[in-house]
């Protein structure tokens, strides 16, 4: 804490502790007030300016230092001061009084809440900045809500200071009117319930719940106006009309039947969208052929003589399209004909927001949910008109190997398809703008990415900006392509090329269906614009998947879908907030890069204090026995909590083991538990385990340890002695000790799995 903080919470308990030693309470009572109204009365007809400046400001510090009492000198207003200059005093005195106690608590209290309990309070954030002031003024409304708390637990959000007290002053007038008014007749009460009755303590609820009920009107309004000029069907064909047949619309298409809503499917190209026909799938199978290759060649390391490996680069399309074709089923049109879902086959164009008209048939539903995907991006650089760039859309149609391949951007489509081509054996160029590769993970991750890559004998050229392509005439008239690439010294360099693969992002496919002549918004990324439950500026328009971001992950649509079907099909009843927290992410480099939750670099930037620990995939026995020692992982944990932040892992197959730090993250179970569960022997998943261990390691509890070192020097020497130091190896030394001492019986050691 700092020495303001400091200063200001030593200055709140002075004043708290004065308060309450010199007896000043006892004032504050009906009865107190009762017999000293003739007094107050006197005091006020004499200086009128005085005892109501004095009395505004004991107000304000009453209720800025959230003392009891408010209530009492709310009435004593009233008796003095009258309704109509009492409410001006009062109503004033006491929104500044909870004001000040709002800095306060926001001054002393918000800084380490939120350090302690930030993933809480994002939502609630979020919340606030979104309608904060209106729940603000309902709370106010309503007295049974106790106003000191609501101004301690407001100042730990990120509510405007001028929110907070307009909200305020306008929420508390009907109750300080009413204890004011009754303040009149400050002789004749004999206990504030006489004030709250159980009646007017209803109204006050009743009057509470009306602006929740205007905004709900405010809702209704706001939908009939989005919606005038089009007209409603009397009857709807569909209860969901879902545009796009990718990951997102399948899994909304899917969800909608199985509840037994009449749901129609729109795709105008092909079943499974990108994840099936250009992505995931034939990606990851590349990926593998590549793998096959890299194997032969690292055969020797485990006494295995091979040649170097022929690629067949036919044979080797072909096994990523037969890989397609074997998974295309599970997506067919007859799968999703077969569990109740209507497909049709064509271009969708909106018409109104319950009309779809594809292939001159037009869908009336209740709901419609965009899952339109999205479109690798092709940056505008001078020449690349004079060829025709791959993307991870028609790359798959290449049937000659590129000898050499440039690939503009090391994301991880970038970095997977480099890695694969060279394995393959094309000369990979890979030019990256940023300081270093994968720029989005910790640099250590990219460094040894950097390294892993450069070491198959990929150019990464990081710093570098691709400027123009040129095309010259070569020997016997063949085209010869050039990229021109320059650093930020200024510098330029040619590098040739037979082929240009671009991987710097993709970009929702928004245009073509009619979505402006509807009026739905398009956000700044390019997206369209959703609420957190991912409804549209048209109330019964949802968009969900790569279309309506924020990620482009195959998982992350499937997430969404859920929301979008049951949202649009229950929503009347309640709807869901799309939780993103905890989004699990790989890149299928090899090794691969596994990530959930915060990174170092993200959680340095908003502002976590955490603890690292790291453990290395060259002391796992069986990445030893694999011979894929290449990697680490990565946890963060909150400061002195064995709470997981995030974790970055990196090594063979990671993504197949990162789902139990997700799982964990997603229940909020700690790296004790973690450390508790058996794990099999030898696995790559006991690395979760060992990292568990090091964060247990560095927090035993050294007391305890001391203290059980003297007891086993007196059960063998039947004596007391000093307790040893332990030095650094000593330590060390203890770890497993420690570890086994920590763990519940249940738990396995490493020496226990290996026998």
């Amino acid at each position: 804490m700092n020495k303001r903080k400091l200063l200001l919470l030593v200055a709140i308990i002075a004043a708290i502790v004065i308060f309450f030693a010199s007896g000043a309470q006892e004032y504050f009572t009906l009865q107190s007030l009762k017999a000293q109204q003739a007094n107050f009365q006197v005091l006020f007809d004499e200086s009128p300016v005085l005892v109501a400046g004095v009395f505004f400001v004991v107000y304000v510090a009453m209720a800025g230092l959230s003392l009891p009492g408010a209530a009492l000198l709310t009435l004593l207003g009233g008796a003095l001061f009258g309704f109509g200059w009492g409410l001006l005093l009062i109503s004033f005195a006491s929104t500044i009084g909870a004001t000040l106690a709002f800095l306060i608590s926001r001054t002393l209290l918000r800084e380490s809440i939120e350090k302690r309990f930030r993933r809480q309070l994002e939502s609630l954030n979020r919340g606030v900045e979104r309608e904060g002031g209106f729940y603000l003024f309902t709370l106010r409304l309503v007295p049974v809500f106790p106003f000191f708390i609501v101004n301690l637990v407001m100042g730990l959000t990120r509510m405007r200071v001028v929110t907070f007290y307009v909200a305020s002053q306008l929420g508390m007038l009907a109750g300080t009117a009413i204890y004011v008014n009754a303040g009149r007749e400050l002789g004749q009460l004999e206990s504030l319930s006489d004030i709250l009755s159980p009646a007017l303590i209803a109204s006050f609820i009743a009057l509470g719940l009306f602006p929740l009920i205007a905004n709900r009107i405010v809702g209704l309004m706001r939908k009939r106006k989005q919606q005038a000029g089009f007209t409603k069907p009397k009857t709807f064909d569909y209860d969901m009309v879902v545009i796009g047949a990718g990951s997102a619309g399948l899994v909304t298409s899917y969800i909608a039947s199985a509840v037994n809503a009449r749901v129609a499917l729109i795709e105008r190209h092909k079943m499974g969208g990108d994840c099936l026909n250009t992505g995931c799938v034939p990606s990851k199978a590349l990926i593998r052929a590549g793998r096959a290759a890299h194997e032969i060649r690292q055969s020797e390391r485990f006494g295995i003589t091979a040649n170097e490996p022929e690629i067949d680069f036919a044979k080797v399309m072909g096994h990523v399209h037969d890989v397609v074709e074997s998974v295309e089923p599970h997506d067919s049109i007859e799968r999703y004909e077969s569990l109740g879902v209507e497909v049709h086959t064509g271009q969708a164009m909106l018409k109104t927001p319950w009309e779809v008209e594809v292939d001159g048939r037009v869908l009336t539903t209740r709901n419609i949910v965009i899952a339109t995907g999205a479109r690798p991006r092709v940056p505008a650089i001078p020449g690349i008109e004079l060829i025709t760039p791959l993307t991870s859309d028609n790359l798959w149609d290449l049937k000659i190997q590129p000898k050499r391949l440039v690939v503009l951007g090391s994301g991880p489509i970038g970095m997977e398809l480099g890695q694969s081509f060279a394995r393959l054996g094309s000369h990979v160029t890979i030019i990256e703008g940023a300081p270093r590769v994968m720029p989005r993970e910790d640099e250590e991750v990219s460094t040894l990415m950097h390294e892993q890559l450069a070491g198959e004998g990929v150019d990464l050229r990081i710093n570098s900006t691709a400027t123009r392509i040129e095309v010259l005439t070569g020997k016997d008239s063949q085209p010869m392509r050039h990229l021109v690439v320059s650093s930020p010294e200024g510098e330029e360099s040619w590098i040739e090329f037979d082929e240009l693969l671009v991987a710097i992002g993709r970009e929702a496919n928004v245009e073509g269906f009619g979505l402006e002549a509807l009026g739905i918004a398009v956000s700044e990324r390019g997206t369209i614009d959703v609420s957190e439950s991912l409804q549209t500026l048209q109330p019964n328009i949802w968009a969900c998947g790569d279309v309506a971001g924020p990620y482009q992950f195959t998982h992350a649509a499937g997430h969404q879908a859920w929301h979008a079907a049951v949202n649009a099909l229950f929503g009347g009843l309640k709807t869901f907030k799309v939780d993103y927290r905890i989004m699990p992410m790989v890149t299928y480099t090899e090794p691969e890069v596994a990530r959930v939750g915060l990174n170092e670099s993200e959680a340095k930037a908003q502002g976590y204090e955490y603890e690292v620990t790291h453990y290395d995939m060259g002391e796992s026995d069986r990445a030893l026995a694999e011979r894929s020692t290449e990697g680490f992982v990565k946890v963060l944990t909150e400061k002195g909590r064995d709470r997981i932040l995030g974790v970055t892992l990196v090594g063979a197959f990671a993504g197949e083991w990162l789902a139990e730090f997700t799982m964990a993250m997603k229940h909020n179970i700690g790296l004790n538990k973690v450390l508790s569960t058996i794990h099999p022997y030898p696995t790559l998943s006991e690395a979760n385990k060992a990292a568990a261990g090091m964060w247990k390691n560095a927090h035993k509890p050294e007391g305890v340890l001391k203290v059980l070192d003297r007891y086993f020097t007196w059960r063998r020497n039947g004596r007391f002695e000093p307790t040893k130091t332990l030095t650094a190896v000593d330590a060390s030394s203890t770890t497993q000790a420690s570890i086994a001492a920590e763990a519940p019986a249940s738990s396995d050691t490493s020496a226990a799995d290996k026998h």
